[in-house]
């Protein structure tokens, strides 16, 4: 397929990312293959919920019942990922790589929020920048119930985050004191006007929230899109900083055949 083919995929099938998969051999001892990520607007250069998706095909293609492995390279990185059977559904986890965090305020600030229908002051806590492969802004929002009733205007806020170099905002209720929080992830400027599951954002709320020694997190999303979806996130600390992993439950849903 050419790179517009896959583009109009996502489309076609009523998805908001596609991603394809190359067998490659063997590395590690374990299969091993290539992915890659589309939306609507084109290639990006990763995608956790993508990666999930991927990992739950692979096992229940060729995991059998047993845990299963794989050695997974994407366009600036290689890692492995694992799944494992659960009831109806398959466990699956993978490291997102590092993640950078940065402060933000100011204008950047202001016309990210804005595009929300905030005000600046609306954050209930410091909100930043952080990036494991594409920059987010990650912001606090005082409340599930204030997060709910979030009404984007998403033409200023594409044209926020294109300013800025943006992928997106990812919006969340503070994490209560057993990990537990809720996120809006809006993504305008690659065609998702609200993605019903974003892991590797959640990764780097992750990232973030280790540094106020929240370990763990099982984030909410989708409920506004009615498709409920829950994120596992964890990090501890090594030599090298924080080393997240992030997952959740996948099911396949239905087989397209071309």
């Amino acid at each position: 397929m050419t790179d517009e083919e896959r583009c109009r995929i996502p489309t076609a099938l009523g998805t908001s990312h596609a991603v394809f998969l190359r067998a490659t051999g063997i590395e590690r001892r374990r299969p091993a293959y290539t992915l890659r990520f589309f939306t609507a607007q084109g290639e990006l250069p990763a995608c956790g919920h993508g990666t999930v998706a991927a990992l739950a095909v692979l096992a229940e293609r060729e995991g059998g019942d047993h845990d299963y492995r794989a050695a997974l390279r994407t366009a600036h990185r290689s890692f492995d990922g694992r799944a494992s059977r659960n009831g109806d559904g398959l466990t699956v986890s993978f490291d997102p790589g590092p993640v950078s965090l940065r402060s933000t305020g100011g204008p950047e600030l202001r016309a990210v929020a804005g595009g929300l229908g905030l005000t600046e002051d609306a954050a209930a806590g410091d909100a930043c920048v952080a990036s494991n492969g594409r920059p987010r802004l990650l912001l606090p929002i005082r409340s599930r119930a204030a997060l709910a009733e979030l009404t984007p205007d998403l033409t200023l806020l594409r044209a926020a985050c294109d300013r800025y170099g943006l992928l997106g905002c990812y919006a969340y209720s503070p994490p209560d004191r057993h990990g537990r929080a809720a996120a809006r992830m809006f993504a305008p400027s690659i065609g998702v006007p609200e993605d019903i599951a974003n892991v590797n954002s959640t990764g780097c709320l992750a990232a973030h929230a280790a540094g106020f020694d929240t370990r763990r997190l099982a984030v909410d999303m989708g409920d506004h899109l009615g498709s409920p979806s829950t994120i596992t996130a964890t990090a501890h600390r090594d030599r090298t900083g924080h080393r997240i992993r992030v997952g959740g439950q996948a099911a396949i849903v239905r087989t397209v055949m071309r």
